[in-house]
């Protein structure tokens, strides 16, 4: 997923409805219990948020003056404010920056149509505060919201939070762009009124529950839509987001389109451009699944929605070549972008790596299968932070007689700001192994 989306009368829009992210998080965690944002949440056996994920919440790098991923949102923000214009000449989409990342499960998967026994639901996957709340996997989590509140084109940015691998390209906390455009019949058939969006037949296939069936990939349309309101949609949505990012990228970038596969949307595809010889995936977009607009209270229209990550575009348009850039407060990188323009980053030094290797055998109850690998990378991230730039699966065995099973990683170190000394990589990596030891029962070799 991107990882991120009127005859009958609908409620006019609210603050209360879209609650701003006014507060600080004020986070504190105890044992039993995590406030955030000044509600409670009762821990339990879903819980594994960290302290070094609650320190990312509320840094706004989206909205820091002269930061690159500002700029690129402020440049898409731009680039939408134009593409669509009410009569007046004022812009048709509002922009939602500042929403809490505090979701409920329902946001970020139910009301997506999201199986329930997919894996983006895993607890590996997912930083849940309990079974209920999470921070949001992806900006998508405030599509319903918002339509619910009435709002017919709207850009939603935010951070967004995922357990995964630790590479120069993969953070655990990152940032999104997740647009919706919900097109009503009369405007899309404004030239051709007697053609409609829904096929007449159509509310017999709305009484099926489609969310869990993988068959709804059909690329051509969905079963409620007519062909002719699937394929305006379509075009629209593809010239809207090919000239967004020929604003970014230039007018001679090659693109392509990969058909894909999203729960909410159908059909879906995702853009594809053609840089420093290699094509890179952009953005996901798609046909916004009906039943998402029906239970929302929306009626006789058809919508697209799109999501794109800031950091990746940012990393290939400044030239950034390690994710944790982003979040460094050293003045040597903040200061070599000015004025919203997109420059080429020189790195300040290379610093050299450190690398060490972590061997260990598995306590009788887990097995090479079932010892999660995203539980060890937000290990290692709350005792080394910053300085780990990679950790790698390097080696498996089981052993033949005791049956026992061993994982051997390589963890690289590296500061973007100095110089490691083996002595300070040894300390940290000691500490690594004897975090290993008490949470996970493991038997360092």
């Amino acid at each position: 997923m991107w990882f991120i989306k009127i005859l009958k009368v609908r409620p006019a829009f609210s603050l209360l409805a879209v609650k701003p992210r006014f507060l600080t998080s004020q986070a504190n965690i105890s044992e039993k219990s995590i406030d955030l944002y000044q509600q409670q949440y009762e821990r339990d056996a879903w819980t594994n948020l960290t302290p070094k994920i609650v320190s990312h919440l509320d840094r706004n790098l989206h909205l820091r003056h002269n930061h690159p991923l500002c700029t690129i949102r402020k440049k898409i923000v731009k680039y939408f404010y134009g593409a669509y214009l009410s009569p007046r000449g004022n812009p048709l989409f509002s922009v939602y920056d500042n929403l809490p990342p505090v979701v409920t499960t329902e946001q970020n998967f139910d009301n997506l149509l999201i199986p329930k026994d997919h894996p983006s639901r895993a607890k590996s996957d997912c930083y849940y505060i309990n079974k209920d709340h999470l921070l949001r996997a992806h900006t998508t989590a405030h599509q319903v919201e918002l339509i619910q509140a009435g709002l017919d084109n709207f850009l939603v940015v935010g951070d967004v939070y995922r357990r995964d691998e630790i590479d120069g390209t993969h953070y655990p906390v990152f940032h999104q762009m997740d647009g919706v455009r919900i097109i009503h019949q009369d405007k899309l058939f404004e030239r051709t009124p007697e053609l409609k969006v829904f096929e007449t037949s159509y509310k017999t296939h709305l009484s099926q529950d489609t969310s869990a069936i993988s068959a709804c990939i059909d690329q051509q349309k969905q079963p409620c839509h007519t062909l002719e309101a699937v394929k305006l949609c379509e075009h629209e949505m593809k010239r809207t987001l090919v000239g967004m990012v020929k604003e970014l990228f230039g007018d001679k970038i090659q693109y392509r389109w990969v058909e894909t596969y999203f729960p909410f949307t159908q059909p879906s595809w995702e853009l594809e451009i053609y840089f420093n010889n290699n094509w890179l995936e952009i953005l996901g977009c798609g046909i916004t699944r009906n039943e998402i607009l029906e239970r929302s209270g929306v009626d006789n229209s058809i919508a697209y929605a799109f999501g794109v990550g800031l950091e990746r575009l940012a990393m290939v348009l400044f030239d950034i070549p390690d994710i944790r850039l982003f979040w460094s407060t050293d003045s040597g990188f903040l200061n070599q972008f000015k004025d919203d323009k997109i420059v080429k980053y020189k790195p300040i030094s290379v610093y050299p790596q450190c690398v060490n290797d972590l061997s260990f055998w598995l306590p009788e109850d887990l097995s090479i299968e079932t010892f999660s690998v995203n539980d060890f990378y937000d290990m290692v991230r709350n005792v080394g932070g910053e300085v780990v730039e990679q950790v790698t699966l390097i080696d498996k065995f089981k052993h033949p007689k005791s049956g026992k099973s061993s994982l051997c990683f390589r963890i690289v170190y590296r500061h973007m700001e100095r110089t490691l000394t083996q002595a300070e990589v040894n300390v940290i990596h000691a500490k690594i192994g004897a975090e290993m030891v008490k949470d996970f029962n493991v038997v360092i070799r």
